[in-house]
This record gives C-alpha cells, sequence and structure tokens, in this order.
C-alpha cells in the first residue's frame, strides 16, 4: 500500500480539501458544479495551533483557504452562517488556540447544535505527552488530569473527539464527515488537536486523501407511517401546513409550492422557514402560469380564489394573526421539517388538531405526540401528494384563511407604514428597509425584539432571502452571520438589522467584511439598551431595571457615537434622523463600495400589537411589588386555560 509521510495537521488538511459536493444553486432551482465541501477555515492563531495547524494551512492556502477574524465566537458564527445559507450543502471549520480561544467558540457550537447546523471546530489542545504541564492557558482539574477546557464542547457537539495520536484521525474524520453531513445527525464536530500530536508525522496511506464527493441522504417514508398519514390528511377539513428550516435544508421549497397549491391547504412559517414560499407565492405562481397559459380558464379562477390563503405568515409568538387563528382552528397540523420549539407552539397552547411530523430526525419527528412521517422533506410531501390524490381541503376552510390572511395584511402595512412617530418604530424602520432593499436581498437578523416584528412583518421573496438565527436567539451573531452570508453567495445584497446591544457585543467583524471586501448593510438601531427584554420585564409585572441604559446603575450615560465607532473599523458610516433619510441611506448602501453602517434611533417601547400569541414566562408566586402581584395571577389563568385546552 502506497503512503505519504505528514505530520497530523497536514493529513487533516489535505483530507478536508480533499471532500467534494454538490450544493444546490444559491437561488434554488438546479444544482452548480462540484465544489470544495469546505469552503475555508476560519482561524485565530495562536499556542496550540499556530506552529503545526498553522504551517499545514499555509502550504494549502490555494485549495482551502484560511480567512482570519477578530473574535473566536464570531468566525464560528459565520462558518455557521456560511452553512445555513448554503442549506448545509458546504460548511466550514474554525481552528483556535487552548484555553480562552476555544471556550470562546463554546457559544458558536452550542448555536449551531441547537439549529443542526454543520460546523467543524478545530481547537488546539495541551500536549499529549504531558511532558511541559502545566502548559500556559492550561486549564488544570486536581482530579481529572485528562480535562481540559475542550470537554466544555462535549454537550454542544453531535460528535467530539480528541485527537491524541496522529493515526486516530483514519477513524475520526470519516466519522466527523459522516454526522456533517447526515441530514437526521447533522450538527457541529468537534476535533481537540493536542498540539504535539499535530505536530507528529505518519505514514498515511496515500487512499485516505481520495477525493469523495458528499451528497444528502434523501430517505422516504415508511409505508406505514405513510398510510396513517394521509388517512388523518383525508379526514381533515382545516389543515393546515408549519413549514420548518427543514423545508429549505432539504430544497424541497418547489416541492412544498406543489402540494401545498394542489391540495389548497394554508402554509405557515417558523423563523427558520420563512421564505420556504414567497409572501406572494401563489400570485407569482399564478402570473407565469398565465403567461405560459398552462392553466384552464377554471383553474386559473380556483387559483386567483386561493390566492389570499396559500401563505399565512409567520406562526407562533411571533405569528401573524392569521397564522395563528388558522393554527388555532386547523384540524390537522403537517408540521414539515420543524423542531416545533415553544415560539412555534405558543408553549403547548397554539395546536389543538392532531400534528403531523414530517422530519428527517425521528426525535423530532414525534414531538407533541405527532403521528410521526420520519422522511426527507422534498421526498415525503412528494409520497404524500402523491397518496393524496384530488384532495383538497374545504372551499369553506381555505375562504377563511384567506380572510385572515388579507385583514392581516392591513394590520401590517399599518405597522410598517411611515408615520411621523420621533424616534421610530422597529416596524416603522422595518418598512422602511423593505421599501428601498434591492430586489434579491438578504435580510440577517438574531435576537432581541427585531426577529419578532421581522418574522410578522418582513416580506420574504422567497428561499434564501430571510436568514434569522432564533433558535439560540443569540445576541452578536448578526453582523458575524452577515459576513457568512455574504461568502455563501457574494452576488446578493446582504442586509442586516442589528440592535444596539448586540452591536456592543459583537462588532469586530466590521473590520473583517472590510478587510475580505465582502460588502454588507448594517441597519443599527439605537433604542438605549435592551428594549425588548425591558418590555418582557414590564410585561411581568417587573420595574424597568437594569435593560435599558438610562435605568441601570450609572454615574453618567455614555454617549456612543455608533457612527464615529463603525468608520473607526472601515465602514462607511451615516446616522440618520428619520424613515425618508434611512431610506435615502439603503439605496446610497447598496451602490457603495464596502460595508456601511446606517445608525437610526428607534422607541424601545413600541412594539406591534398586532399579531402574536401567549408564552409561558414564569411570574414569581410571592412579591412585594403589587405589578408582580398582578402579572401572576394573570399568569395563573393563562396557565388554567391551558391546562383546560390541553
Amino acid at each position: 500500500m502506497a503512503t505519504i509521510r505528514l505530520t497530523a495537521a497536514q493529513a487533516l488538511v489535505r483530507y478536508l480539501a480533499a471532500q467534494r459536493s454538490e450544493p444546490a444553486a444559491p437561488h434554488g432551482g438546479a444544482e452548480t458544479a462540484e465544489v470544495g465541501l469546505f469552503a475555508g477555515v476560519w482561524a485565530i492563531f495562536g499556542h496550540g495551533n499556530v506552529a503545526a495547524l498553522g504551517e499545514a494551512l499555509y502550504a494549502a492556502r490555494a485549495a482551502l483557504p484560511t480567512f482570519r477574524a477578530h473574535n473566536e465566537q464570531a468566525m464560528g458564527h459565520a462558518a455557521i452562517a456560511f452553512a445555513k445559507a448554503s442549506r448545509r450543502r458546504r460548511m466550514m471549520a474554525c481552528t483556535s488556540s487552548i484555553g480562552p480561544g476555544a471556550s470562546n467558540m463554546v457559544t458558536a457550537a452550542a448555536l449551531a447544535h441547537v439549529d443542526r447546523l454543520p460546523v467543524l471546530f478545530l481547537p488546539g489542545d495541551v500536549f499529549a505527552s504531558r511532558r511541559p504541564d502545566p502548559v500556559l492557558q492550561q486549564l488544570e482539574d486536581w482530579g481529572d488530569a485528562t480535562v481540559s477546557v475542550n470537554d466544555c464542547f462535549r454537550p454542544v457537539s453531535r460528535y467530539f473527539d480528541r485527537i491524541s495520536r496522529p493515526e486516530q484521525l483514519l477513524t475520526a474524520l470519516p466519522r466527523a464527515m459522516a454526522v456533517l453531513t447526515d441530514p437526521a445527525e447533522c450538527g457541529p464536530v468537534t476535533l481537540a488537536l493536542c498540539q504535539d500530536t499535530q505536530a507528529e508525522a505518519f505514514d498515511w496511506p496515500e487512499t485516505f486523501f481520495a477525493p469523495r464527493v458528499w451528497r444528502p441522504r434523501r430517505p422516504r417514508p415508511d409505508a406505514d407511517e405513510l398510510a396513517a398519514a394521509v388517512a388523518a390528511l383525508r379526514a381533515a377539513r382545516a389543515p393546515l401546513i408549519v413549514a420548518g428550516g427543514g423545508v429549505l435544508y432539504s430544497e424541497a421549497t418547489d416541492e412544498l409550492a406543489r402540494f401545498a397549491t394542489a391540495h389548497g391547504i394554508p402554509v405557515t412559517e417558523t423563523q427558520a422557514g420563512k421564505g420556504a414560499l414567497a409572501h406572494d407565492h401563489a400570485k407569482r405562481a399564478l402570473v407565469h402560469d398565465d403567461t405560459k397559459r398552462a392553466l384552464a380558464h377554471d383553474h386559473v379562477k380556483r387559483a386567483r380564489a386561493q390566492d389570499r390563503a396559500l401563505n399565512l405568515g409567520a406562526i407562533g409568538v411571533t405569528g401573524t394573526t392569521a397564522a395563528n387563528r388558522a393554527a388555532a382552528s386547523a384540524d390537522v397540523v403537517l408540521a414539515v421539517g420543524t423542531r416545533l420549539q415553544d415560539f412555534t407552539t405558543g408553549s403547548r397552547t397554539l395546536f389543538r388538531g392532531r400534528i403531523i411530523g414530517l422530519n428527517v430526525q425521528p426525535f423530532d419527528a414525534g414531538k407533541h405526540d405527532a403521528l410521526p412521517l420520519v422522511a426527507d422533506a422534498r421526498e415525503g410531501l412528494a409520497a404524500l401528494g402523491a397518496a393524496l390524490g384530488a384532495y383538497r381541503s374545504p372551499a369553506a376552510w381555505t375562504d377563511a384563511a384567506g380572510a385572515w390572511r388579507t385583514d392581516w395584511q392591513a394590520h401590517a402595512a399599518a405597522a410598517t407604514a411611515p408615520g411621523n412617530a420621533t424616534p421610530p418604530s422597529d416596524a416603522q424602520v422595518i418598512g422602511a428597509v423593505q421599501r428601498s432593499a434591492a430586489p434579491g436581498s438578504v435580510l440577517v437578523c438574531a435576537a432581541g425584539g427585531l426577529p419578532g416584528e421581522l418574522h410578522k412583518l418582513w416580506q420574504a421573496e422567497g428561499p434564501g432571502s430571510y436568514h434569522l438565527e432564533y433558535g439560540y436567539s443569540c445576541m452578536g451573531y448578526e453582523i458575524a452571520g452577515g459576513l457568512g452570508v455574504k461568502l455563501a453567495d457574494p452576488s446578493r445584497e446582504v442586509i442586516v438589522m442589528v440592535g444596539d446591544g448586540s452591536y456592543l457585543m459583537l462588532n469586530s467583524e466590521i473590520a473583517t467584511s472590510v478587510m475580505l471586501g465582502l460588502k454588507l448593510t448594517i441597519v443599527l438601531l439605537d433604542n438605549g439598551g435592551f428594549g425588548c427584554i425591558d418590555r418582557l420585564q414590564r410585561a411581568t409585572g417587573g420595574a424597568g431595571f437594569n435593560n435599558l441604559l438610562v435605568d441601570a446603575r450609572h454615574t453618567e450615560l455614555p454617549g456612543i457615537d455608533f457612527r464615529a465607532h463603525a468608520a473607526s473599523l472601515g465602514a462607511i458610516a451615516e446616522q440618520v434622523d428619520d424613515l425618508a433619510a434611512l431610506e435615502d441611506a439603503v439605496r446610497r448602501a447598496h451602490a457603495a463600495p464596502r460595508t456601511t453602517v446606517i445608525v437610526i434611533a428607534t422607541d424601545p417601547r413600541a412594539s406591534t400589537q398586532a399579531g402574536g400569541h401567549w408564552w409561558d414566562v414564569a411570574v414569581p408566586e410571592v412579591s412585594a411589588h403589587e405589578p408582580v402581584r398582578a402579572a401572576r395571577s394573570a399568569y395563573e389563568c393563562a396557565l388554567a386555560t391551558r391546562d383546560t385546552e390541553t
């Protein structure tokens, strides 16, 4: 057997560069040409990875690019966003030094774990030989000599391994690839690399580095599970679809549109699934079909009548009134590619009908006592559609859903209209950005009050146009995530909307975006603190305390000049005073040569009252504060109502 002598680090890099993928086209449609499965490695070097792994990456930089970031958590977020924007068909690796560099990535690993997204973490580790122990940054546990900081990755990794011998990579790397590319097991992988092991040489079989193309597995549904799901849908008088992120990762958006249209079933969307259908999908499809004269006259009339009912928008705590009314009335809910977290289910109070869980992961398919339908989303929808045949939901149901949608659209239009409020609400800012955004733009956001408003109000053009990280609701994801989205498809304009709280937590990748020539438009909403949590605090009876800057302990309020700060990181930056100026600034940013940051002050107390649903947030049973006691009473009433209805 032919062998090649390489260090462990060199072998690792060569193996990663040999992995290939056939990714989906960025905008959907036909698959593109074969490319590297790993688009590159994000690296912040330090002791523990600079000598051996750094040398290996330098030698392979043409085949496997290395990107320098400014913060380890941020580079993890960028890698995760890249994978999400690539629909899990491509991914990136992240490497850090031992100690704080490694522990900084743990938050990103947790995010990837919750969101079922692939990223390979390669933190440096202590000496396997223990010869120089304790080394700089080494965590010493005097009760367990095998523990290092990297053990923090264990609960937030789908697969974890510590590489203390070079030949361990012969089994660890294929296992890592199997997890990273499996639709059901997908999530973060951590290979902790002992720093002396990285530098050790080994005679590797040349076959280990043979190129391999990874394609997504598409399991088809079990016959019995399919029959049970079909029987439930055939008996349904008010069926509803909840589209989750799995619809996008499976590239099942066209199949979802066909299924919903053919069977007259309204569609709602989770945060991860938003954009699975365009907000005006039925209208767009109808225009296309009319142009091609592909529909008979009576079919066109039926499609026009159903246009109002097809996409009801966001579901759950941050949902539209249309989607939530439909959810409360539905007798069968087809949940496609969603893990049914509490924001989607209204803390288990929203859905009263039987749930069919169409999911590639059995753990998710069986939640909420659902009828499980374990399958790839695209294959599962196709099988369901074929088995349902001519079934259509009753006209009375689609008419009601259409009326609810029309009513909601009026509320949304009013919430996002310019108005004269000074400062404006988040909803009004969203309307201004939507009106001025270039066609084909991608909206990126993560935490705070903005995700709730965006979920309800942003009109997603279609798959890939709406990128929200809300499974982990991780502040600081926004700018780094925008960088990853832009890296995945540099041809699209990327608009990042971020609050001042998240911006202050993690803004360093503005400099990285400038350095890499990856232009972002960042709209920074300054409401003077953590406005979302301030509203939640007050809603549960608490006094305004420690969320807004003005309510926090201070001797003097900081006069933060966000415009100047962003400019100091290399961005084009400006402060605007009103919505008209914001729209002009967004249009200028579209034509700008590099990242632009636009700052606007907003009202921390204003939020869209229409839409939404109850969310279970525990209120203290005992308090000296009367508003808290009143909130507890209301909370107990809500719990009693929930228990009665469920």
